[in-house]
């Protein structure tokens, strides 16, 4: 079993998704409370900016530590690649949100559905935008 785990945690698909999925949850989770003081577009793009922050720190360190570019440049990019999935997920969560109209659940949980199916689009967006993008090697090929 020990050396199952193991063989999991030396994954990097895997630490990908474990970590992406901590960072969206932290993305998810703090969306609410900042609902509660600003509106709904703006909670989201905050949110986005705290789970993306919480994102760079652990990919850069556990999932592609053997990148070769320059943190700056890494930067950069994670920050292109994030804009386009925060744009994915702020456009996705509205058109979700809107889907589910007729339904008859609380506003806050057509809300919360919306953002979660929407920040799990905008995790696939982000894998292939790091995965061929931020973290390549500068020789072209993939960390």
């Amino acid at each position: 079993m020990r050396a199952r785990l193991k063989a999991l945690a030396d994954n990097q698909i895997v630490r990908f998704l474990a970590l992406g999925g901590f960072a969206a949850a932290v993305n998810w989770l703090v969306r609410f409370p900042l609902s509660a003081v600003l509106p709904m577009s703006l909670a989201i793009v905050l949110a986005y900016v705290i789970g993306m922050t919480v994102g760079f720190t652990l990919y850069r360190r556990y999932v592609f530590p053997g990148s070769t570019r320059p943190i700056v440049e890494q930067s950069l990019i994670f920050l292109a690649v994030n804009l386009v999935g925060a744009l994915v997920v702020l456009g996705l969560t509205h058109a979700l949100i809107e889907a589910q109209a007729g339904l008859a659940w609380p506003a806050f949980v057509r809300e919360g559905l919306a953002h979660g199916l929407a920040i799990g689009v905008g995790s696939v967006v982000n894998f292939i935008g790091h995965k061929t993008l931020t973290f390549r090697l500068k020789n072209g090929k993939p960390a």
